[in-house]
């Protein structure tokens, strides 16, 4: 044993030495290179004194990385994300003017602009170094990790995991549909997956189907805290409290997590020994990575920011992911540019601070997440659950079919296989659990398609003024038209542009958001949820103006007596409780659309009008609300249909769930047809049974929740979280009100 640690230690002290003498040369070099970077006495100097120079710079910079850049990092925790990758260069920089001070006769200079290089190139060439040392011993690396992480749990008093034989790892690729990734297999994009399927493979795939609002903020909202009442979009407007909700700001994610947990009266999926990296909400999870419902909360052991010191403290990893940063923004812009020289169609603007926001999503985060759960593994926690945002951002812009996509895809495949070769040096087995929390569909913009947006549309059928540039399209003169008609029609008076007629277009102008192609329509002077009956007499073109316009699918709205009503085209009005899949306003749509619509339709903050674009079976198209040639939010086409890869070794996620090698490359969901998961809440009680199959009766039972049923004619109010489902709302824990502060300057970049 104690001849064991001689030769380990002797390893370590001549991979130093090498990397010493590696730094040395390379500031040599560039002293050479560079007219303002000198190593040597105005008077010049022997080669021996300009080596030893040499030696002396190197010997203090690669000190002061490893001392001192820990503590700038720290100190830069609170800067955005963003911002921190453009300061990386900047601070390095830095620290080799410092290190040239330290030589003794002031024999090092060199100009700020041309430190900035040096150190870079001398970061980069350090950490390549390293890394051919470390390849003839792979476990070097993950030994490192495991050190490290064992020395913090001792500092923790933490025992190293919770017992039980295996530890369970939850990759979410978010965004990648069923269809997808069984194309990319085929294709043979995704080798380190494809190797876990097919009939010698350890993992069986599962295709489950999302709730209407196909979205990361629903989705993952349940599947880690086992409910998503009362979310019926990404982004909602709730009258009682005059405030929007959207799933990506830290203070929304929040409230949305105080609101499930309520109502399950449980912490969450991870609450035992749990990790969560890179997700919107923590799941109950004590150890915390860019999480954002806890972005707004300022503890030390739960700021979401300090994820990033972990893996920024090592400023050969900063360097890396900085330069990495630069080519992906520099990739964008590329394939950005011969899109539009290409004409591609549909293509969406993917200027201004898109290239910065799409490298922090493939780049930044990323990185970040894949050493916090290689981390989490070496430190032998019982549950660890991360998302990878990297496809998705990119599909949105670029289509989920597109080259650029798919190649994001492929390299988060290598993620999964560098988390995968973690497990091997783990304290304990593990299980890695791939599944993703909804899909995409394609289709050009409704704004590109027809010329004005929703909100114009709205406003249009509501009688209120609509920009030029919708007037001037074919669509918008027709919404005019459309909205001017019925008004003569109802109230028997002719009504002139830019006047208001009474009933037409009184009150304030209605809210209007979007979630991908659900599309949300409030009227917020309006107490509770506005009846038919009501709109038809505020506006009374308003409803057939949507209803029938031909990037419609279909509307939701209540009635005074008699329940909601789903209103078609070609006047087609279908009480929801009579709703039959593939019929009426349904038709086209897939299988569940029915029961989906039912399900949201009894939630308290349901809009006033809820919006889902048209549906192209064949081409499988919808029109995206937002600016997105790949969209998720509603209904219609593949982003409903998410996928669950699980190893043989845990219970089926539905009976008879096994897909063989020819199924899955079909597309054929699991155990046959209609065998698959539906909703993300009963994803949920799957990944739940499964920690229990891991860890033992130490993780709690998933809570049982009462059926929200929708409740014949208009609520007022609008109810709020868990209001009206029989559970008392949680007690207010410190820190949760700073936590639910309205925070619209905060939002953050990531996308849902």
């Amino acid at each position: 044993m104690q001849r064991g640690r001689w030769r380990t230690a002797g390893r370590a002290l001549l991979r130093v030495l090498t990397v010493w003498a590696v730094s040395t040369l390379t500031m040599l070099a560039l002293a050479g290179l560079l007219p303002d970077f000198r190593l040597q006495a105005p008077d010049g100097d022997s080669a021996t004194r300009t080596a030893l120079t040499a030696a002396w710079g190197a010997g203090a910079f690669g000190l002061l990385s490893a001392l001192v850049w820990p503590l700038l990092v720290r100190a830069f925790l609170l800067v955005p994300a963003l911002l921190l990758g453009l300061l990386v260069f900047f601070l390095n920089g830095s620290l080799l003017l410092v290190a040239l001070r330290l030589i003794p006769d002031g024999r090092g200079d060199v100009g700020p602009e041309t430190a900035v290089v040096v150190a870079a190139v001398m970061s980069a060439v350090a950490s390549a170094t390293s890394t051919a040392l470390a390849a003839g011993d792979e476990s070097a690396h993950p030994r490192r990790l495991s050190r490290a992480a064992g020395r913090r749990r001792r500092r923790n008093g933490e025992d190293g995991g919770a017992g039980g034989p295996y530890g369970t790892v939850f990759v979410q690729l978010d965004g990648v549909g069923h269809q997808v990734l069984v194309e990319a297999l085929a294709a043979g994009l995704l080798p380190h997956i494809a190797e876990r399927l097919g009939d010698e493979g350890t993992h069986r795939l599962t295709r489950w189907r999302t709730d209407w609002s196909s979205q990361t903020g629903a989705s993952q909202l349940a599947i880690l805290h086992g409910t998503n009442h009362d979310v019926p979009a990404f982004r909602w407007y709730e009258k009682d409290s005059g405030r929007t909700i959207v799933s990506n700001r830290p203070a929304s994610a929040a409230e949305l997590q105080r609101r499930a947990v309520g109502r399950t009266g449980d912490g969450g999926l991870l609450t035992l020994d749990g990790a969560s990296r890179g997700n919107l909400f923590s799941g109950g999870a004590d150890q915390l990575a860019l999480v954002l419902s806890m972005a707004a909360r300022r503890g030390r052991s739960n700021r979401s920011r300090a994820g990033y010191f972990a893996y920024f403290r090592d400023p050969a990893n900063a360097v890396r992911t900085a330069v990495s940063f630069a080519v992906e923004v520099a990739r964008e812009i590329a394939q950005s540019t011969r899109a539009r020289l290409r004409h591609e169609s549909p293509r969406v603007g993917r200027g201004g601070l898109y290239p910065l926001i799409r490298a922090f999503a493939t780049v930044v985060e990323r990185d970040v997440v894949v050493a916090a759960v290689m981390a989490d593994i070496l430190s032998g926690r019982s549950a660890v659950y991360a998302d990878f945002v990297a496809y998705d951002e990119v599909a949105h812009h670029s289509g989920p079919r597109s080259h650029d996509a798919l190649r994001v895809l492929a390299r988060l495949d290598r993620c999964v296989g560098a988390i995968a070769r973690a497990t091997t040096y783990a304290p304990r087995a593990y299980h890695l659990v791939l599944l993703s929390d909804h899909g995409q569909s394609p289709g050009e913009t409704f704004e590109g398609a027809y010329g004005l947006t929703l909100r114009d549309l709205v406003r249009a059928g509501c009688g209120l003024p609509v920009p030029r540039r919708a007037e001037r399209t074919r669509s918008g003169a027709e919404a005019r038209f459309a909205a001017r008609h019925a008004v003569r029609a109802v109230l028997h008076r002719p009504v002139h542009e830019g006047t208001t007629e009474e009933g037409a277009a009184t009150g304030p102008g209605p809210v209007v958001l979007a979630s991908g192609n659900l599309g949300l329509v409030s009227f917020p002077d309006v107490p509770g949820r506005m009846t038919r009956e009501q709109i038809d007499r505020r506006h009374p073109a308003l409803l057939r103006t949507l209803a029938h316009h031909p990037g419609i699918g279909f509307l939701l709205v209540a009635r005074e007596h008699g329940g909601s009503l789903v209103l078609g085209r070609d006047g087609a009005e279908v009480p929801v409780a009579a709703l039959v899949d593939g019929e009426g306003p349904l038709a086209g749509f897939p299988p569940g659309a029915a029961a989906a619509i039912r399900r949201t339709d009894g939630f308290p903050h349901v809009a006033d009008i809820m919006v889902n674009s048209m549906y192209e079976p064949e081409t499988g198209r919808v029109h995206a609300f937002e600016e997105q040639i790949g969209s998720h939010g509603g209904l219609g086409g593949e982003q409903s249909h998410a996928f669950l890869m699980s190893p043989h070794a845990l219970s089926p996620a539905v009976p008879g769930g096994t897909v063989d090698g020819e199924s899955a490359a079909a597309g054929a969901p699991a155990g046959g047809e209609g065998a698959e998961l539906v909703g993300a809440e009963e994803v949920h009680r799957v990944l739940r049974r499964w920690l229990r199959e891991c860890v033992g009766p130490q993780v709690p039972l998933p809570a049982v929740l009462p059926v929200a049923t929708a409740i014949p004619g208009p609520r007022t109010g609008g109810g709020g979280g868990a209001a009206g489902d029989g559970h008392a709302p949680a007690p207010e824990r410190p820190g949760d009100r700073a936590a639910a502060v309205d925070a619209d300057a905060e939002d953050e970049t990531r996308t849902a």
